[in-house]
């Protein structure tokens, strides 16, 4: 059988498409069944929440609906990997200081922690912090339970995220001074985060 010219390419494309998967990982939240009432009966459809990240300090969440549960997780992924975010992280492993995020009535705390004390995380925030790259968090929800509130309080919180070195630069001040004061515990860090 003849092979059309450039019958390949779509092979390559594909090889392509590969690598680009293989840079990030993607979790699933979430699959909701959402029923539309229509004239002979119910249609049924899914809702699926997913959260993407390179575990390298980047992050996405989205969320796609669709007649079949593939197609709604591949619509979610997609949405995802589209909005991604850059987290500073402190020596890639854990958040630079303590900070709260809100959405609807989603509230939670995310803080900072030592080497070796893992994710302490409920499930929504947990995917994320997996996403991320983040090793050691110690993270509560208050509030709403709900996976997408949960997600989208968790981007809030992380959003307020803020690198040593930019608010050293915007105050005026030395790196060390204020990665110094963080050590000594002596409120460098809450003044850091005070001023964002």
């Amino acid at each position: 059988m003849a092979r059309s010219p450039g019958g390949g390419g779509g092979r390559d494309r594909g090889r392509d498409r590969e690598k680009a998967d293989s840079e990030f990982s993607d979790k699933l939240v979430g699959i909701n069944r959402v029923a539309k009432v229509v004239k002979g009966g119910k249609r049924f459809g899914f809702a699926a929440l997913v959260v993407v990240g390179d575990l390298k300090g980047r992050v996405g969440f989205g969320h796609g609906k669709a007649r079949e549960v593939p197609e709604a997780i591949r619509k979610a992924t997609e949405a995802a990997r589209r909005a991604l975010v850059r987290i500073p992280l402190r020596e890639g492993r854990t958040l630079h200081h303590d900070s709260e995020g809100r959405h609807g009535a989603g509230k939670v705390i995310l803080r900072s922690a030592p080497p070796g004390t893992g994710i302490i995380a409920g499930g929504p925030m947990r995917a994320v912090f997996e996403m991320l790259g983040v090793q050691d968090v110690v993270a509560k929800s208050l509030g709403s339970s709900n996976p997408y509130n949960m997600v989208r309080a968790t981007f809030d919180g992380l959003k307020h995220q803020e690198n040593p070195r930019g608010v050293a630069a915007r105050r005026g001040k030395k790196y060390g001074d204020i990665v110094a004061r963080r050590r000594d515990g002596s409120g460098g860090e809450a003044e850091a985060a005070s001023e964002a």
